[in-house]
């Protein structure tokens, strides 16, 4: 792509595509936002994988033709990244499509065992998540919520307000 000599070839191929791609999805991050790589939603995880697994296609590229396909479709995973966030934003039908509901594994210091058998978190790792918060007393659990992004939130403490638990699924 660059020399005739195979081996600086390589060195110049890997190095200098890996540069281009990576200016490239900077670029895209700063026209499309922060929210580009957030873990707000599913999507938002798919978008940050298929960007990594495009940025490896356009350091290996063997060809201009392949790596400009690479940097058309991150450009394109951009824009519908941009999209979808646009109409998530102005339709709740579109937004229930594409986010899944946060869903409560505790509520007032009582595990709620149908949630953790529907959301498959073992209990054991429930009360790892609680160690981790430093609750001291299940008692004080105000709520422990299986966020949309897959991590697990722990509130605890004397009191919580509603409006913390508002979209959260109570199963069971």
């Amino acid at each position: 792509m660059f020399i005739s000599e195979p081996a600086v070839d390589i060195l110049l191929r890997g190095s200098l595509l890996t540069l281009f791609g990576m200016t490239w999805v900077v670029m895209l991050v700063r026209i499309n936002g922060l929210r580009s790589f957030s873990k707000m939603t599913n999507f938002d995880f798919v978008m940050t994988v298929a960007v990594g697994s495009l940025l490896a296609n356009t350091s290996q590229a063997t060809s201009w033709e392949s790596f400009f396909q690479s940097i058309i479709a991150l450009a394109s995973l951009f824009l519908v990244q941009y999209g979808a966030a646009k109409i998530r934003k102005s339709s709740d039908r579109v937004e229930a499509l594409m986010q899944n509901q946060p869903i409560l594994l505790m509520h007032e210091g009582e595990i709620l065992y149908p949630a953790l058998e529907k959301t498959r978190v073992a209990e054991s790792d429930l009360y790892a998540k609680l160690r981790e918060a430093n609750v001291l007393d299940e008692k004080e659990v105000r709520a422990v919520v299986l966020e949309t992004t897959g991590d697990i939130s722990v509130l605890h403490g004397k009191a919580c307000s509603t409006t913390i638990l508002r979209g959260t699924k109570k199963v069971g």
